[in-house]
């Protein structure tokens, strides 16, 4: 959207990736490591489990060597790659940014000149969801997005569960704010001792031990 619509990115926006792209190729390489461990496939050359542990953002010329197939959704590899260079003078080209893989933390709000509208980009990671609820103040359409490419790989949080699933549980979560919070109530409407009684009784059936009483009380706070 920031390419298509917005300004895209400065050359001083494509060197901020410069860090990001190679830890993203050292993430890669890590995890291909363990997917050769995990997977017992044998090294044509006894000194490369050495060379894999003292690896620093080394490249090394493999043109000739045919890489075993390694199955990227079990290991968390990224299904997309980056041609990049260690050269001092290198920018990261748009493709190269579109493919770098940046951990979604924080909400970025980023104004697109299209018909006066302003878009913000909320983040998926578990961690930042919470958050979200403070963004919805004068919404009026949300796009949510997913990878198809997805549909057979595990999440980086949790490599049992399916990034899919993940996406299908995400969407179908309740999105309203008030109704139907708690649906086992099926006490008359606008019946504020009705709604009392039904609260005070969801406190007191969690007491775990029966000998001590609850007092119950309200109040108006303000």
């Amino acid at each position: 959207m920031r390419i298509i619509h917005g300004t895209g990115y400065t050359d001083d926006d494509k060197r901020s990736f410069i860090k990001i792209i190679y830890q993203n190729i050292y993430m890669a390489m890590h995890a291909m490591t363990r997917a050769i461990e995990t997977l017992r496939i044998p090294f044509e050359d006894s000194s490369t489990p050495k060379v894999l542990r003292d690896i620093d953002y080394e490249t090394r010329d493999n043109a000739g060597a045919r890489p075993p197939r390694i199955p990227a959704n079990r290991f968390g590899l990224s299904t997309t790659w980056i041609a990049w260079t260690a050269s001092a003078d290198y920018l990261p080209t748009l493709q190269d940014i579109l493919r770098t893989r940046v951990p979604t933390t924080g909400i970025v709000e980023y104004p697109f000149d299209l018909d006066s509208s302003s878009f913000a980009w909320w983040m998926s990671e578990r961690s930042e969801r919470r958050k979200w609820i403070h963004c919805f103040e004068n919404v009026t359409s949300i796009m949510f997005l997913v990878a198809l490419s997805e549909y057979d790989q595990v999440l980086v949080e949790s490599d049992n569960e399916n990034r899919m699933e993940e996406s299908k549980a995400l969407f179908s979560a309740p999105s309203s704010l008030i109704l139907d919070y708690f649906p086992e109530f099926d006490g008359p409407q606008r019946d504020a001792q009705a709604g009392q009684r039904v609260h005070t009784q969801m406190f007191v059936d969690l007491n775990p031990d029966p000998d001590k009483i609850i007092y119950s009380h309200f109040t108006c706070a303000t």
